[in-house]
């Protein structure tokens, strides 16, 4: 685990101190879509702020500066997954760019296969289908009401004979909320020799990570769920054995060893994941992610976790006496991480439910027929309260 210090006092999820952090709650908005878009903090806007203040009014150039922020943004991303080092995270545009890196860099061979599952969000599918025409095959698990279990996947990996090379999975599925428990899967695919990559969108900022001790080989998210910085910032983890096998499909300046040495053009890459940052990366992100980094480790992932166990354990208890879902994603709390959602009887009466809350200045998705909630650390039980009053209201 990394060693920066530990804050002498912690933000207490749903605190009055919390939220202040976050304007929209003093203008009675209850905002559960972090699983969509998360809300950027007082901390987040007032960093990218001085930031841009910096670069029109100040200093202008800021690029030194700027590379020692996005150094402590990169140990901190270290911090929250439980990375090797800071050496190992490399800052993207998005999940999707994170995920094309290992599958681009791969040396794959015809009759390979890729283990997915029907339930991905397309971001974690694509990169993989990409590969069919070098002769890959990708092998869709069907998933049981959402899940992806370790016996599911082991029973793929027996079957194949070897032939599964790579096994993907969002650690929480965009849908259906399943968390799955990557621990397990990431010993079986030890075990059988497939590399692990996991997509973390769902999961980062939402519940503990530990790459090391889930023997993930790749984990990839972007920063503007529930990390709750802006869009166009992602962070990709990679193991430096992965790192070794991948032959680098795209170069960039950045990417070399001596950057600075201008016309040394014959040099190694960088040792470490910033080899795949290539040129002059996204500052105003990064700083912004950076803030809200600090915010979550202050809060604690395990303190937001336990929050958002006893907020989704509301929605449980009180979505079904609604009388309007066919099906709600009700899983025990170890398979549960922020998102609970609910299959609509009449799907058709969604977007009328959607205008309705709005109305009432709660914010929830609509997915595939489902209405997806999805709080955070700093929403409070009294706010789910309201939000299925207000359902009720709307249903009525």
């Amino acid at each position: 685990m990394q060693t920066s210090s530990q804050p002498a006092s912690r933000l207490a999820c749903g605190s009055s101190e919390l939220r202040a952090l976050f304007p929209h709650t003093a203008q009675r908005k209850i905002y559960i879509d972090h699983a969509s878009i998360g809300p950027l903090s007082l901390r987040v806007r007032g960093a990218i702020e001085g930031h841009l203040a910096n670069r029109s009014e100040g200093d202008i150039n800021t690029y030194f500066r700027d590379i020692e922020l996005a150094k402590e943004c990169r140990s901190l991303a270290a911090r929250l997954v439980n990375a090797e080092s800071a050496e190992r995270i490399a800052f993207v545009m998005n999940t999707s760019d994170a995920l094309n890196i290992v599958p681009a860099g791969i040396s794959w061979q015809h009759g390979d296969r890729i283990l997915l599952n029907d339930q991905e969000f397309p971001s974690n599918v694509y990169p993989y289908l990409n590969l069919r025409r070098f002769g890959v095959e990708i092998e869709m698990l069907t998933t049981r009401n959402g899940e992806v279990t370790p016996e599911m996947v082991e029973n793929a990996l027996k079957q194949s004979g070897g032939r599964i090379k790579l096994v993907s999975l969002s650690a929480v599925q965009f849908l259906s909320g399943y968390r799955a428990d990557l621990a397990a899967i990431g010993a079986l695919c030890k075990k059988y020799d497939a590399i692990f990559v996991v997509d973390a969108i769902q999961a980062a900022g939402a519940i503990p990570l530990d790459v090391q001790a889930m023997q993930i080989d790749a984990l990839a998210t972007g920063a503007q769920k529930w990390l709750m910085a802006t869009t166009g910032i992602a962070f990709l983890y990679l193991t430096e054995e992965l790192q070794e096998r991948i032959e680098q499909a795209h170069l960039g300046w950045l990417s070399v060893a001596k950057p600075w040495d201008f016309f040394h053009y014959d040099q190694p890459l960088q040792s470490s994941a910033m080899r795949y940052e290539n040129g002059t990366v996204n500052f105003p992100g990064i700083i912004g992610l950076g803030a809200s980094l600090k915010t979550l480790l202050e809060v604690s992932p395990e303190a937001t976790e336990r929050h958002l166990t006893e907020l989704t354990q509301y929605f449980l208890a009180e979505l079904p006496s609604l009388g309007i879902f066919s099906q709600i994603s009700g899983f025990a709390a170890e398979h549960r991480a922020g998102i609970v959602s609910g299959r609509l009887l009449d799907e058709a009466q969604g977007e009328i439910l959607m205008k309705r809350l709005a109305e009432r200045s709660v914010t929830v998705s609509l997915r595939e027929g489902r209405l997806r909630f999805s709080p955070h650390c700093y929403n409070t039980t009294e706010e789910m309260r309201e939000v299925v009053a207000a359902l009720r209201e709307a249903v009525g």
